[in-house]
């Protein structure tokens, strides 16, 4: 009996249609990809899938919505050799090395390091002008005391912390979630995201590149961005924040939304990890597929887990440099797996109706 490696979920109108169609590359109108830091890995082999051949038979624009490391994943998309630009960032991120206890300047100086590698000013320039792959970003703009740095940050991120405990809409008192876009696209899948303030802004040559930085700025791990050319005025950091994972009405996005995710849950925003009662269930996201790996992916990776941040500081370089890259090797069993279920329309008896 074959093991199935990646699991499929789908809200109800996203179930009925693969049932009736099967699943092709101009059915989805929105590409998700969630913060998670290396987590992300296991992920690579779906998105050089999906990069190279799945996307490449699209006949419309793709809109594209991520935070954090979701976010740079898809800058690949609109390189002229998306495919290339992955697998170099799945390198550089891999290869990240740091000082025995580095501090938060030696930590954004390393990011800034592989964004400009990853993404030359040649390819902000190829990624604006194109208009088949739409990039969207959130970044958070902090206000308050969520601004600063040190321990008024703390301060800040505390309170913040509090009030989401009570209400997601009260993160509105501390955050501002801004949209980086591509120059082209109108937003219209986001029509209605008042929540908490959202704001949109146009991605340009000037912005691109602090606004790819800012949307990974983890608090207190990175340094923030200031002033984001175009963008209201404040700091800027980690999409996550505000959207870790998304809790967010799709409704407006035109065709299907296709979320190759790392976990089989869903978590909306960074302070929502610890609540156990707040997640987003197919039943909000009628139109969303939710792609993760099978617990028998995860117990057949090294440590029976996927990679996450804590392996910096619980792994020597070595080991964590053979984890991570085991751990993108067995990725590539997703990708042949789904990719084996979408050509010979398997895809209908393996997906799940996600309630």
């Amino acid at each position: 009996m074959t093991t199935d490696w990646l699991t499929i979920k789908a809200g109800r109108d996203a179930w009925l249609h693969i049932q009736d169609n099967g699943l092709n590359a101009d059915d989805i109108g929105l590409l998700l990809g969630a913060s998670g830091g290396p987590k992300w890995f296991v992920l690579q082999g779906i998105d050089r899938y999906l990069f190279g051949d799945f996307f490449s038979q699209r006949t419309q624009p793709l809109d594209m919505l991520g935070t954090s490391a979701g976010a740079w994943r898809f800058a690949s998309l609109g390189q002229a050799d998306p495919v290339a630009a992955s697998d170099l960032f799945c390198r550089l991120y891999r290869q990240q090395t740091y000082s025995a206890k580095p501090d938060v300047r030696e930590i954004t100086d390393e990011a800034i390091k592989l964004l400009h590698e990853y993404v030359p000013d040649a390819a902000v320039n190829d990624l604006l002008q194109q208009d088949k792959y739409r990039h969207h970003w959130i970044v958070t703009r902090c206000r308050g005391l969520t601004g600063t740095n040190g321990r008024r940050q703390i301060a800040g991120l505390l309170g913040s912390a509090a009030a989401n405990a009570m209400s997601r809409r009260h993160l509105g008192r501390f955050y501002d979630r801004v949209i980086m876009h591509h120059p082209q696209s109108t937003v219209e899948f986001a029509k209605g995201w008042q929540d908490i303030p959202t704001y949109t802004v146009p991605l340009s040559q000037e912005n691109f590149k602090q606004a790819l930085l800012a949307t990974g700025s983890i608090p207190m791990v990175l340094e923030g961005v200031m002033d984001i050319a175009g963008a209201p005025p404040g700091m800027y950091r980690d999409g996550g924040i505000t959207d870790y994972h998304f809790d967010l009405d799709f409704s407006a996005v035109n065709g299907l939304v296709l979320y190759p995710h790392f976990y089989h849950q869903v978590v909306p925003g960074w302070f929502d990890k610890s609540l156990k009662w707040r997640r987003t269930r197919g039943k909000q996201w009628p139109n969303v597929i939710l792609m993760s790996p099978s617990p028998e992916f995860i117990a057949s990776l090294p440590y029976g887990k996927i990679p996450d941040r804590t392996d910096f500081a619980k792994l020597s370089v070595e080991d964590r440099f053979k984890y991570w890259q085991q751990a993108v090797e067995h990725g590539h069993r997703m990708a042949d797996q789904l990719r084996e279920w979408i050509e010979s329309g398997e895809i209908r008896q393996k997906v799940q109706l996600w309630t």
